[in-house]
């Protein structure tokens, strides 16, 4: 992975640990399903905009199919989940659960695209979880089945994330981030539209839309889906999927800090020790070389490159003579 690429991967960082301060808020306000539906729909109607204006097509007639079950796995799924976790949970520890997509990612790339489990991919998800872990500290919510359903509801939105980024991949290999971002969304529209509307009409009072509620739902659509996606499919083009979603052992530390800050939950005393356990292991997992480290390495081989050339050369030579 580049630098660019890295800062690339802070940026969605921030953007996606600020969706956990808006799910915390809008969440109990609008219901999970309904929060989710609105957000995809805010979301996809404000990329294809972007997209025509940019006269850029998102060929849906050849990748609706695609697009709806990415859409299902990598956004409908994972939000109304997230959602309704957050019901229950702080915003900073739903962030923290979420950090555990790359190690589902990991091993679904395994499987399904035959991705190796290197040691040292393995060591910094080992780390990153440990991390994760130190960041946190012990959860003061007591252990009981609302909680433990909300924490399964998490990380089952974090193996549909990962199944999600994998079938990207897959599936809509050389799509422009533009053209996948914006089916995604409009494909998880589809999904969510059916059930969301049936809630609102038969239960409006279910849905409460105060000012804060709604400035944190067009918040969550437009900066943390519209544009996070963008970001997000232009590292799964040029890294890969497990690179990829290793952006989310970083999402907990901007998703305590916005929360310390907005909604004031107060962050573990381990903090600092996590977070630089987590930065070590992001730069293990997706394999970050400073610029003078890929200088040298490109160097290299470039010279050893420019030897097998000449060695090559000469045995050619030799059997001209001959």
């Amino acid at each position: 992975m580049k630098l660019r690429d890295f800062g690339v991967l802070l940026a969605l960082a921030a953007l996606w640990g600020g969706s956990f301060l808006f799910i915390r808020v809008a969440s109990p306000a609008l219901g999970p399903v309904t929060l989710a539906a609105a957000r995809v729909s805010l979301a996809g109607v404000a990329l294809l905009i972007f997209a025509a204006a940019r006269r850029q097509g998102i060929q849906a007639r050849k990748r609706w199919l695609r697009f709806i079950i990415l859409g299902a796995f990598n956004a409908a799924l994972p939000y109304a989940l997230i959602a309704y976790a957050e019901l229950r949970l702080s915003a900073g520890l739903g962030a923290i659960l979420n950090a555990t997509t790359p190690l589902f990612t990991a091993v679904v790339a395994a499987i399904w695209l035959k991705d190796a489990l290197t040691p040292l991919k393995v060591v910094g998800l080992l780390m990153g979880v440990a991390g994760v872990t130190a960041l946190v500290g012990w959860s003061a919510l007591p252990v009981d089945a609302a909680t433990l359903l909300a924490v399964g509801a998490s990380l089952a939105g974090a193996f549909c994330y990962a199944i999600g980024s994998v079938y990207a991949r897959r599936a809509l290999a050389g799509a422009a981030p533009l053209a996948s971002a914006t089916g995604q969304q409009l494909g998880a529209a589809v999904v969510l539209l059916p059930f969301a509307i049936p809630i609102v009409a038969t239960h409006p009072q279910s849905v409460h839309l105060a000012p804060v509620a709604v400035g944190a739902t067009l918040a969550l659509a437009l900066a943390c889906t519209s544009v996070a996606y963008l970001l997000y499919f232009h590292l799964i083009t040029h890294v890969g999927p497990t690179a990829t979603v290793s952006v989310t052992l970083l999402v907990p530390i901007f998703g305590l800090l916005w929360s310390a800050i907005f909604l004031h939950e107060s962050a573990p005393l381990g903090s600092f020790v996590g977070l630089a356990i987590i930065l070590a292991s992001v730069l293990l997992i997706v394999g970050v070389r400073l610029p003078k480290r890929a200088r040298r390495a490109k160097a290299t081989q470039d010279t050893h490159q420019a030897t097998q050339v000449g060695a090559e050369a000469a045995v050619e030579s030799v059997s001209l003579v001959d």
